[in-house]
């Protein structure tokens, strides 16, 4: 019976798979929750920390910052973020087609600096013809303080010497297991609409050290401290995103594996039954023969 070996060794063969997904998954899960609460826990301080700098400046009527001084584009960096590793879903193939649209409305008018962090990403820029001054990829998640600090300080360079006017950050932002948030960010220079100019009533207060001295020293730290911000959201995102597809993977796989027992079973069945035929015909023949 090849056909019945062949069957079984199918289904024995999608049962290892179903093992290994539930292990990915396991994992994923556990790596989830980590960087979850990481997530949760510091959204408060990554969201409101450029609204602090800015409304401060604004407020007290502070010398424009280099990094709040607004400039005609004509050189700008992108920094795409995304995994190390596939079997994510769509996680990483609807950020980079977002990051393709970008690009091709853009390049007949800025020049480019492309900066990607994560295998994927690199593999991209690899059949693009952009600049590439700075890559990141193998174990992302295990780096993402030494990458913010170098990636930090590098962009803070660019910028303050002019070599770039602009920089924008594209990654996946956590807003639910069931699909991230696709989202592009403009790092800098800072800007705001939650800030409206005007008459504000500026209060009297004293500052120890001086309030330009204060807002200075803030933004020291706001690259920092945002690209940490974009790279643990991606992180919580692809994560999240592959325990969703390695549930559905091994979900699949145990609808496959039932498809082919009830195939099995059924081609079982009808040998038993051909070979009860058999046997029933070779006994009416004997006894017609008398025999």
């Amino acid at each position: 019976m090849p056909a019945l070996i062949d069957l079984r060794r199918r289904i024995q063969s999608i049962r290892n798979s179903q093992q290994v997904t539930q292990a990915m998954k396991t994992v994923a899960t556990a790596r989830y929750k980590k960087v979850h609460r990481l997530v949760v826990e510091r959204r408060p301080f990554w969201h409101t920390f450029p609204e602090l700098a800015i409304s401060l400046t604004d407020t007290f009527a502070l010398p424009v910052h280099p990094f709040l001084e607004p400039r005609v584009e004509k050189k700008i960096a992108v920094v795409v973020i995304t995994s190390d590793k596939g079997l994510c879903g769509a996680f990483n193939s609807n950020l980079l087609n977002l990051v393709s649209e970008f690009l091709q409305r853009k390049k007949s008018e800025v020049e480019i600096q492309a900066i990607p962090v994560g295998k994927k990403a690199v593999n991209f820029f690899r059949n693009q013809n952009y600049l590439v001054e700075k890559q990141y990829f193998e174990r992302v998640e295990k780096k993402i303080e030494e990458i913010s600090q170098d990636l930090s300080r590098y962009l803070k360079q660019q910028f303050y010497f002019h070599k770039i006017d602009a920089v924008y950050v594209f990654y996946n932002e956590f807003r639910s297991i069931i699909s991230p948030r696709l989202t592009m960010a403009r790092l800098l220079p800072l800007r705001s609409e939650a800030v409206r100019p005007g008459n504000i009533e500026r209060p009297e207060f004293d500052w120890e050290p001086e309030a330009s001295r204060l807002i200075d020293y803030l933004l020291r730290f706001y690259t920092f401290y945002q690209i940490q911000h974009y790279l643990y959201e991606s992180q919580a995102s692809e994560q999240a995103s592959r325990m969703m597809a390695m549930e559905n993977a091994t979900r699949n796989a145990e609808e496959l594996i039932s498809d082919l027992i009830l195939l099995l079973n059924k081609m079982r069945q009808a040998s038993i039954t051909k070979e009860l035929l058999e046997i029933q015909t070779a006994v009416e023949a004997l006894r017609q023969q008398g025999v």
